[in-house]
């Protein structure tokens, strides 16, 4: 291919403060377009929000942005498309219409954009236009599928479809692989690879699967408490040390569940089918002080699982039974009172409240605690036990009513699991917990999960992350097309073995 001109991009002394908290502190970020960029730091470390203040989301800040050296003004998303910048957000159902189609999706800023003043839009061209876009991703749907009948990895393979459908300089991925399988996440690889080789496109890669940052990026940038503590090429880095400059300490052995006591069945669910069939005679048991594992790929039904026994998706067939009694699970209420609690996956979306402060989260699933005897809420008592909480669990905020909106993703995840905390429940419900959190929340995750198994709570925890759960689980159920396909003991199986039943292996 001939040689094309690189454009570099330069953020020049960048700062930004929002109520109570200075989110970046003179941060200097550059990149040339062609290249892959790692961006990485802690939850909180301020990579998301100077990422934000690139594509427009943000306008308040400070500081200079530079192309080829001439400055240029971003102070809305309009800005920032215009100059051929655009973003991914790791958090699908906020950037997507759901009750729009795909290709209505995909070809959003054409429509948007281009047709002001036009009595008719040629639907046939959007759909064809946004078939090609899908073509050369390599994905197979259908454009006329609406998005809220899409799975996690489609919905975000659908943003992406959007972001390369106009031509971009600069392209920012924040967490893209996070809800796809390893195949999509090789087809991604590729595509990127491509925008980047062939057609000169910046990336911008932001995730928290080191082994990604080293297969992909050439460039990688670190940041800490909003500052930037590190710059260097991806040669030049080890995944330790890539850790210790995230977290400003050395790094610790990996994190393993202290054993404790297993006692008798708590949670034993006997033949469990979906409604649906998304999940399908389904058997397996929780003992107190035990935390079991749930592993799939992605689509296996996991979430599904979760959401059956929460009574979030109706079941069809089968029963549920804690301490030896049946339950009558219908609705996520009867769950909750019976002692059963989950912290889904798309924690914005189903986990948090994020237009709410901290301490309406934390107390959302146990009110009754914090009312008079009138049914007045108390909100000194809600406060005082969500700061204690908030203590507990090592929540970053500035104070207990700042809005959930405004935290990062891992602090987020943990006001997901305090709530339910505050409930007192029996069986914990972990829906892919760690998706999104840097190594320091992830370890947060586990001693919590330890420390509740460590209290005779039961624990059940999904994840297709199987270095996490041979460290953290007693005993691993594998899931392939809805079904449990084989039961294993932690101690004695590895990730070859797990990924071969995940796979079908029979």
């Amino acid at each position: 291919m001939t040689e094309q001109k690189r454009v570099k991009l330069a953020m020049r002394n960048i700062s930004i403060e929002f109520p109570g908290v200075k989110a970046l502190s003179g941060v200097d970020f550059e990149l040339e377009s062609g290249r892959i960029h790692a961006l990485i730091g802690a939850n909180g470390a301020g990579k998301s929000t100077l990422m934000k203040i690139l594509s427009g989301a943000y306008a308040h800040y400070t500081g200079r942005i530079m192309l080829d050296q001439q400055e240029v003004i971003i102070r809305s998303p309009r800005d920032a498309k215009a100059l051929g910048i655009d973003i991914v957000y790791q958090e699908v159902d906020t950037a997507l219409v759901s009750y729009l189609d795909v290709a209505e999706n995909i070809m959003l800023d054409v429509l948007v954009n281009r047709m002001k003043g036009k009595l008719f839009v040629n639907w046939a061209d959007i759909h064809a236009a946004a078939r090609q876009v899908l073509d050369r991703l390599g994905i197979k749907l259908d454009t006329r599928t609406r998005v809220q009948n899409l799975t996690l990895a489609q919905k975000q393979m659908v943003l992406i479809a959007r972001a390369i459908a106009e031509e971009r300089r600069f392209l920012i991925l924040d967490e893209p692989t996070a809800p796809l399988s390893q195949r999509e996440t090789e087809e991604l690889f590729r595509i990127v690879r491509d925008l980047a080789d062939n057609q000169n496109v910046g990336i911008i890669f932001i995730s928290h699967r080191l082994p990604e940052l080293f297969a992909i990026c050439e460039e990688i940038t670190i940041m800490r408490d909003g500052e930037v503590v590190s710059r260097s090429s991806m040669a030049q880095m080890t995944t330790k040390q890539v850790v210790e400059l995230m977290l400003g300490r050395k790094l610790e052995e990996n994190y393993r569940k202290t054993a404790v006591p297993i006692g008798d069945k708590l949670l034993d669910v006997v033949n469990l089918s979906e409604k649906n069939g998304a999940v399908r005679n389904i058997n397996l048991y929780v003992r107190t002080g035990e935390i079991i594992g749930v592993a799939g790929l992605v689509g296996a039904g996991k979430t599904e699982l979760c959401k059956t026994i929460f009574g979030a998706l109706q079941a069809q067939s089968g029963e549920l039974r804690l301490r030896n009694q049946r339950m009558q699970i219908h609705s996520p209420h009867a769950a909750v009172k019976s002692g059963l609690a989950l912290v889904p996956e798309e924690r914005r979306k189903e986990g948090v409240f994020v237009e709410e402060p901290v301490f309406s989260n934390l107390t959302a699933a146990n009110l009754g605690k914090f009312c008079a005897p009138l049914g007045f809420l108390r909100p000194w008592a809600e406060r005082t036990a969500a700061k204690q909480m908030i203590a507990d669990l090592g929540i970053k905020t500035p104070h207990e009513g700042q809005k959930v909106a405004f935290l990062s993703g891992g602090n987020q995840q943990k006001v997901a699991v305090g709530k339910w905390l505050m409930a007192e429940a029996d069986v914990y419900l972990f829906d892919e917990p760690t998706k999104g959190v840097d190594v320091g929340a992830k370890r947060d995750i586990f001693e919590l999960m330890g420390r509740l198994a460590e209290l005779g709570k039961g624990c059940i925890y999904t994840s297709s992350e199987l270095s996490e759960l041979l460290a953290i689980t007693d005993r691993i159920y594998v899931m392939y097309d809805g079904m449990i396909v084989q039961e294993l003991l932690t101690s004695a199986t590895t990730e070859e073995e797990i990924l071969y039943y995940s796979t079908g292996g029979t």
